[in-house]
């Protein structure tokens, strides 16, 4: 009942606009630049004038949201507090110049003015002439607030047309606090500043010689190197930074974060590596491509993508298996395998094992089969002992295998083979050098001879010499080419030795290079 009368009393008001009104202002830009600055104050003085007209009015307060986008009303915080006022009944009239100040999402628009009228506040937008309590104020407010969100996507498509262009014109975002470089705003790219240029090379060249982010923080401390700030304070982060910073092999990274949409305007980053657009710069590259593709290859080996719980992912530093058997071994779930230290002998020797990394993060089998829980991930392999392990390579090897010694005197036969059939042709192929420079030799002679730089009985001489070079490389003594070839072929007998030693299946453990 009190509900109705409540109705009866709005609805008989929203026709009296010359009543008495506690009211309230409000206004926004979206940007802090000077010129949205003066556009505030122009709206002010604006609302001032609006108070002159309507004697009735009694201004209660101002409420301005200064550089916040108006396509979601959550993140204005005077917006948010007039809403609070409002519900605690400090006014009943929010007055406002237009619709796209008020929101420009058609849904907050709707559900708010909503909201406010059921608790008997209005609002008017003065320029559109809308009052939220008329019965077509609804409709009309609909269309307005379409209207603005149509010109708020606009507006977004304007935007990214103008930073397409701009990526094509090689344009520099950001301040340029870029460690190694110095931002030449006139010229619109970087030089060199090679103090700081030293600490790039520097742990691009660490980093590529397979010395972890850590390390390379630790050293850049102790050296006493300085950061982009000027301040001996390093960190992870900012070696990861640097990098994946392709600035430094002289290009412009571009996309490396993007807004979910118009509408909510979130900046994200790019989780997406691959779809960073790269453009030649104009300013010189303080290190190598190769070398930056080579630290950018190490760098995403050590990362890992995860599946959580709820389907999403989540990438983490993952450092590679450092054990033989985290290698190889897989589980029937399709995980991999972590060691463990399973206990310690007398003698203080540590035993190790090995369990599927699958369930050491999930629940056991037998509580998901207990609490009947649905569709939830389980494995129930059992932890491996490391000697099991070792044990069974032992027998897979003796019994496939079978007489390893066979099949070292197969594979040294084929290398002798090969060997004996390749020196020749090696000792072929310098031998006819030799012979094309002694022919040469002859022409000179001839050459020499014919301008009277050489005598009749001095030129015969030379050339028989020559002649007799030549026939020794064509014709060699079958000693010298036993010679040759025994220095060509390896030793059989020491070739068969080192693979006999790296076969020996009777030790109690097998290498794990064989393995």
């Amino acid at each position: 009942m009190q509900t109705t009368q409540q109705q009866l009393y709005f609805g008989s008001m929203n026709l009296d606009r010359n009543r008495d009104r506690r009211m309230v202002f409000y206004g926004r830009v979206s940007t802090q630049h000077e010129q949205q600055k003066d556009a505030l104050s122009n709206q002010m003085q604006w609302y001032d004038d609006q108070l002159k007209y309507h004697a009735n009015w009694q201004l209660v307060g101002r409420y301005i949201d200064e550089g916040i986008t108006g396509t979601l009303a959550k993140n204005r915080s005077s917006f948010m507090r007039m809403l609070d006022d409002a519900r605690n009944g400090k006014f009943d009239l929010i007055v406002t110049r237009e619709v796209c100040r008020f929101a420009r999402n058609t849904v907050d628009t709707l559900s708010i003015t909503r909201e406010l009228r059921g608790i008997g506040v209005e609002v008017y937008f003065v320029s559109d002439n809308i009052w939220t309590l008329d019965s077509d104020g609804e409709l009309r407010l609909s269309i307005m607030s379409s209207l603005a969100q149509e010109e708020s996507r606009k507006i977004s498509e304007r935007v990214l047309a103008g930073q397409m262009i701009s990526r094509q014109n090689g344009v520099l975002y950001g301040n340029g606090n870029i460690l190694g470089y110095d931002l030449d705003k006139a010229h619109n790219t970087y030089t060199i500043n090679e103090e700081q240029a030293k600490v790039v090379r520097f742990v691009f060249d660490m980093y590529s010689r397979g010395y972890g982010q850590s390390l390379i923080c630790n050293e850049l401390t102790r050296l006493g190197y300085k950061d982009s700030q000027g301040n001996v304070k390093w960190s992870c982060i900012k070696i990861s930074k640097m990098l994946r910073n392709a600035t430094y092999m002289g290009y412009i990274g571009y996309n490396k974060s993007k807004t979910t949409n118009y509408i909510d305007k979130v900046r994200v980053k790019n989780l997406d590596e691959d779809s960073i657009q790269l453009v030649k710069g104009n300013f010189p590259p303080l290190i190598s491509e190769e070398l930056w593709h080579e630290c950018d290859r190490i760098r995403k080996q050590k990362i890992a993508t995860y599946r959580m719980p709820d389907g999403s992912t989540r990438r983490a530093g993952y450092l590679g298996p450092m054990h033989l058997w985290t290698q190889k071994l897989r589980c029937r779930c399709g995980g991999g395998f972590n060691r463990f230290k399973w206990r310690v002998l007398k003698d203080g020797t540590p035993v190790y094992g090995y369990q599927c990394n699958y369930r050491t993060v999930n629940v056991s089998r037998s509580f998901v089969v207990e609490h009947n829980l649905q569709g939830q991930s389980s494995c129930d392999a059992i932890s491996i002992c490391e000697w099991k392990l070792e044990l069974m390579a032992k027998l897979i090897f003796d019994r496939i295998w079978g007489d390893q010694n066979a099949a070292v005197k197969k594979a040294v036969a084929m290398i002798d083979s090969v060997s004996s059939r390749a020196a020749p042709s090696c000792s072929v192929a310098s031998s006819s050098a030799q012979i094309s420079k002694l022919k040469n030799r002859k022409l000179r002679l001839a050459q020499m001879y014919a301008d009277g730089d050489l005598g009749r009985d001095e030129y015969k001489e030379l050339c028989a010499k020559t002649e007799q070079e030549i026939s020794a490389l064509q014709h060699p003594p079958a000693e010298m080419a036993a010679q040759q070839k025994a220095a060509a072929t390896p030793s059989m007998k020491e070739l068969t030795a080192a693979l006999n030693r790296i076969v020996d299946l009777s030790a109690p453990k097998l290498p794990d290079s064989l393995i």
